[in-house]
């Protein structure tokens, strides 16, 4: 069954997890955190930066990385790094009929780089000017996840507003309010 999992190794600051918190909700994607944080786990940390949402998000912990590899030791990992040596637009999510993992690395140092190695056929770069060094983990996370997703021809997600209603703006109901 397809389905993203994003896995986030020693997550150090607590408004990068609410983020993308609020990220896995609204693509349904399930989210593993590896111990230990950089930030207290707690409502008043993560409430504000996901908009609520990690009341919503289905998430597991770890202790650590053993305990990870523990319970997922034949999961293949695609890993997002600088390092990676070719963009994640090159593999072909298509073929795969099964959940995908998708790892990000602490915010200071990244994913451990034997971890990096022992995946490097899976470890993957977004594209970016070579004077920048890396991009947010919560924007990484978004465009790694709208890759797969779009190979996936956006599997479950709407592709029209069902809120307000698909033809909202045409319809001219939003003449005169503040939204």
């Amino acid at each position: 069954m397809r389905k993203i999992n994003i896995v986030l190794y020693q997550p150090e600051i607590a408004q990068n997890v609410g983020a993308i918190m609020r990220t896995c909700v609204a693509i349904d994607a399930r989210l593993h955190l590896i111990e230990p944080f950089g930030f207290i786990y707690d409502d008043r940390h993560l409430a504000r930066p996901s908009a609520n949402e990690h009341q919503f998000v289905d998430v597991v912990r770890y202790d650590d990385w053993n305990d990870f590899i523990s319970q997922h030791p034949q999961q293949p990992l695609f890993c997002l790094s600088r390092y990676g040596q070719k963009p994640i637009s090159d593999f072909d999510f298509k073929k795969l009929n099964q959940e995908v993992y998708l790892m990000f690395g602490k915010e200071s140092t990244g994913i451990p780089k034997q971890v990096l190695i022992d995946n490097i056929e899976t470890t993957f770069r977004i594209p970016m000017v070579e004077q920048a060094r890396s991009i947010n983990i919560a924007n990484t996370v978004g465009i790694a996840s709208y890759e797969v997703l779009r190979q996936w021809d956006y599997l479950n997600l709407s592709k029209e507003e069902t809120q307000k209603g698909r033809d909202y703006l045409l319809s001219g109901a939003w003449v005169g309010k503040e939204d």
